[in-house]
C-alpha cells in the first residue's frame, strides 16, 4: 500500500469507470502453506459495479488488438456484477456451463474506533461475519464510495483492506484511475459465444457434485464422437490417445477438487462422497 496510486473523484461523471485493483491473496486449499496471489478489478460505473480477475481484462485488450476471440476464466473466485448502490449480486461461475447466480448479500458491520494512517490517507477499522467467516476491514471515509472487492461494500467509505481473522482470503488495494467511458466487459456477459444459464444455490451444488462424479465427462464425449484423425485432446498437457486414459485423470482430477476445500464462502462448500 506504500505505493499506493489513487486519484480521488468525489463524483462518478456519466459514461465514466472509477477503476481499483485490488491485489488478492487467498487458499483455496486450507493446508497450503503460502497463499496464491492475482490482481482483482473494481469497476464502478454509472448504473453497476463489476468485479472480475485482472487477466481478463488483459485478454480483452489483446483480442482487441489482434482481432482476436479468445476466451479466459478462472475459477478461484467468481466474478461479480452487482446493481449500483445495492447488496443484490450476480455470480458468474464456470463449471460444465456458465451459469449465473443472483444472491442478495447484506452486511452489517461493526465500526470499530481504531485508525491506522497509510500514506496520506486515514483508514478506519470494521468487523463483520459473512460466508462462515469473520472479516476486519479497512476503509476510508475521505473517499465516499461506499463499495469494496467481492460482495463487501456498505461501509461509509471505500473499502482499501479487507481479510477474514485466519488470513486465508486477503484484499488490498493496490491502485486507481478513471477511465474516460464506461469499460464493457462482454467476456462477463458470455463465454466461448454461449450466455450464462440463470441457476439457483442447490443447481450449483449439484452441477459441482456432477463434476466431481464425472470430471473429464465433456473431454470424454468429445473424443468418442470425433472422427477427424487429426483431431487431438489435451487433459492437463498430456495428449489423450485412448478412453482409457480418462479414468485415471479422473481420479486425480477429484482428488484436486478435494483439496479445494476452502472456498471464501466457506459454509457454501459443497459436501463430497467420502471414498
Amino acid at each position: 500500500m506504500k505505493k499506493l496510486i489513487l486519484m480521488l473523484f468525489p463524483l462518478l461523471f456519466s459514461a465514466q469507470t472509477h477503476r481499483f485493483i485490488y491485489q488478492f491473496q487467498y487458499k483455496t486449499d486450507s493446508l497450503a502453506k503460502e497463499l496464491s496471489k492475482d490482481n482483482m478489478i473494481l469497476d464502478i460505473n454509472p448504473d453497476d459495479v463489476k468485479f472480475y480477475p485482472y487477466s481478463y481484462a488483459e485478454t480483452d485488450s489483446l483480442n482487441i488488438i489482434r482481432g482476436q476471440r479468445r476466451s479466459r476464466w478462472d475459477d478461484h473466485l467468481p466474478a461479480l456484477i452487482r446493481k449500483k448502490d445495492s447488496f443484490e449480486n450476480t455470480s458468474l461461475i464456470l463449471l460444465n456451463d456458465l451459469y449465473s447466480l443472483k444472491s442478495i448479500d447484506k452486511i452489517n458491520w461493526k465500526l470499530l474506533n481504531d485508525t491506522k494512517v497509510d500514506g496520506q490517507y486515514t483508514l478506519q477499522k470494521a468487523t463483520t461475519t459473512f460466508g462462515g467467516r469473520k472479516w476486519e476491514a479497512w476503509f476510508c471515509k475521505d473517499i465516499s464510495l461506499s463499495e469494496g472487492p467481492y460482495k463487501f461494500r456498505g461501509l461509509p467509505g471505500l473499502i482499501f483492506e479487507v481479510e477474514d481473522t485466519h488470513k486465508n482470503y486477503i484484499f488490498k488495494l493496490a491502485k486507481s484511475m478513471k477511465l474516460p467511458k464506461t469499460y464493457e466487459t462482454p467476456f462477463l456477459e458470455s463465454f466461448m459465444g454461449k450466455k450464462p444459464i440463470p441457476v439457483n444455490d442447490k443447481i450449483i451444488a449439484k452441477k459441482q457434485l456432477e463434476l466431481y462424479n464425472d470430471p473429464l465427462r465433456d473431454v470424454a464425449e468429445a473424443f468418442k464422437s470425433n472422427t477427424n484423425p487429426d483431431n487431438t485432446f489435451y487433459v492437463l498437457g498430456v495428449q489423450i490417445k485412448s478412453i482409457d486414459q480418462l479414468k485415471g485423470m479422473s481420479d486425480e482430477r477429484r482428488k484436486m477438487i478435494l483439496k479445494e476445500n476452502n472456498p471464501i464462502e466457506i459454509d457454501k462448500a459443497v459436501k463430497y462422497p467420502s471414498n
